[in-house]
């Protein structure tokens, strides 16, 4: 019977809620994310035949779709989300003044986190762009809530980061323990 030479890793999955987000440029996270929405990639079916065979199809992959992201925060003085919004639309521009252009697309990177705070996942969401922006949640007098804003985000596709390997569990990163 064969023996293992270490120990193996442990197989427990990784937690959901153990994520941060970065968008542009910057290479601080964004404060104050607290729910994202899942990365979904749909490919459609070309479905086909040779004219000789009646009884049966050949499928092939088609268009490929990527759902758009919701990301919810709550509201701070932090007026990222707002700014990247209104590069979109911008109700003050005036006639013809009312989208940037420019610089509205913006990369996303999501890293994931074990529980010693080591990051072990990490996607990049490319071309990102904001197609729905909710500056407030509801107001409720009776709740005991944050109140929170929430962004729509299209994009044109993602990639997982293979240079983000498992990380030693008995290594612990000191400046997040």
């Amino acid at each position: 019977m064969p023996q293992f030479t270490k120990k193996p890793l442990p197989f427990d999955p990784y937690k959901n809620f153990k994520f941060r987000l970065k968008f542009g440029t910057s290479s601080a996270y964004v404060a104050g994310i607290s729910k994202m929405s899942a990365l979904k990639r749909t490919t459609a079916v070309v479905e086909h035949r040779e004219g000789g065979d009646p009884s049966s199809s050949h499928k092939s992959p088609g268009h490929t779709k990527y759902d758009a992201i919701t990301l919810e925060r709550g509201v701070t003085h932090d007026t990222d989300f707002e700014v990247w919004a209104s590069k979109t639309w911008n109700f003050q521009g005036g006639p013809g003044a009312e989208s940037s252009l420019a610089d509205f697309r913006q990369d996303i990177i999501v890293d994931m986190f074990n529980d010693s705070g080591q990051k072990v996942i990490s996607y990049h969401i490319f071309n990102c762009w904001v197609s729905e922006y909710q500056a407030l949640g509801d107001f409720d007098a009776n709740a005991n809530a944050v109140l929170l804003q929430h962004i729509k985000l299209e994009n044109e596709g993602w990639l997982r980061d293979i240079d983000v390997k498992e990380p030693d569990p008995a290594q612990v990163d000191p400046k997040v323990a």
